[in-house]
Parts: C-alpha cells; structure tokens; sequence
C-alpha cells in the first residue's frame, strides 16, 4: 500500500508538474511547441525523481536504516516472497485430513511475519532466522511432502517416511510461531505495560 500511495503521489506531482512546465514554456516564454513538450517531460522527471528521494530518504530515516541496509533487507524480502509463494502451492496441495488445518496456520504465521517485515524491514533483524533458514526448511520438505502424498499408491516405507516428515512440519510450525513471537515481543511488553498502568489507574480511582 505504501509503494502504490508513493508512486501514484510521484505520478500526480510530476503529471502537475509536466502541464505547468509546457504552459509557461510555450506561452509564457514563446518557445516551440516541441521544446516546450521536450523541457516539460524533463521538468515533470525531475520532480518524479525528486519526490522519490525525498520520499525513500524519510522512510529510511524513519525505519532507522541506511540505504545499503535497506536494498539488502529488500533482496532478502524478494526472494522469501518468491518462496512464499512456492510454499503456498505445496502445501495446498496437500489434501490429507490431518494435515489441513496445520498447513492453513502454517502460511497464516508465515504471511504475517513476511507482512510485518514489509511494513517495517528494521523488523527483519528480529527474525533473521525464519528468513534464512526455517522458511527455506518449510520449503523443501513441504515440496517433498506434497509430491509423496499425492501418490496413488503408498507402501509402509512411504507411510512412514509422510508421518515422519509430517511430526517433522509439526516442529517447524512451532519454530516459526515462535518466530512470530519474536518479531512482537516488544509489541507485548509494551501492551503488557500499558496494562499495568491501566490497571493500576484504575485500582487508583476505586480507592
């Protein structure tokens, strides 16, 4: 949502920009038609890309991070969401009853530790190892996962290698719940205070 209010507020500014430029070229200044279209799209990028800047700079000082910390969390966000999305198919394919309810949660948990680090990438230093790790495990075994289970034909060996892996999806979602956990941690504690002195208010007034 952030990216679209910021390019449709470049785009406006620079479409404004772009009118102006030509009506005070062409009339104000008598310059050709063409000249004054040429000096207008120049004028209208270089408030695109002045508004960009000025936009992307206070973004970065709010989230306290610097360009290169910046273009290196936005890398790491590509790649999982190409991984996300890859996760998603796999375990949807997977159809067994036992298993449905588990890999729903598994991709809510997932979605929104990736939503949170997209809102606020400082965040992603709080769960650097769901990014590099654990997501790349839910991946690979839930792609091995789906392949064995949707087999027509399943004998002992197989059954034992899908309830093995599945005990092993069990594990993994309660490392990312804790994943989870860890990227709002300061979020509860802070909650968790602004309890306290709401209760303490309040047992205050009763006396």
């Amino acid at each position: 949502m952030r990216t679209f209010l910021n390019f449709f507020l470049r785009s406006s500014l620079a479409s404004g920009s772009i009118v102006i430029f030509w009506l005070i070229s062409f009339f104000g200044f008598s310059q050709p038609f063409l000249l004054s279209s040429g000096l207008a799209l120049g004028g209208g990028a270089v408030v695109y890309f002045g508004v960009k800047g000025i936009t992307t700079q206070r973004y970065l000082r709010q989230n306290r991070l610097t360009r290169k910390e910046y273009a290196y969390i936005k890398s790491n966000l590509e790649q999982a969401g190409i991984k996300i999305k890859r996760l998603r198919k796999s375990l949807l394919t997977i159809r067994t009853v036992s298993s449905i309810k588990q890999n729903i949660e598994i991709l809510r948990v997932v979605s929104k530790i990736y939503s949170i680090t997209k809102n606020e990438p400082r965040r992603f230093y709080l769960v650097e190892p769901f990014y590099y790790s654990h997501l790349d495990s839910l991946l690979e075994i839930s792609e091995k996962y789906a392949f064995l289970a949707n087999q027509p034909r399943k004998n002992h060996e197989l059954t034992e290698s899908l309830r093995d892996t599945q005990q092993t999806m069990t594990n993994l979602a309660k490392v990312i719940d804790q994943d989870l956990y860890d990227i709002l941690e300061k979020d509860i504690s802070h909650l968790k205070f602004e309890l306290d002195v709401a209760k303490l208010s309040i047992d205050k007034n009763k006396k």
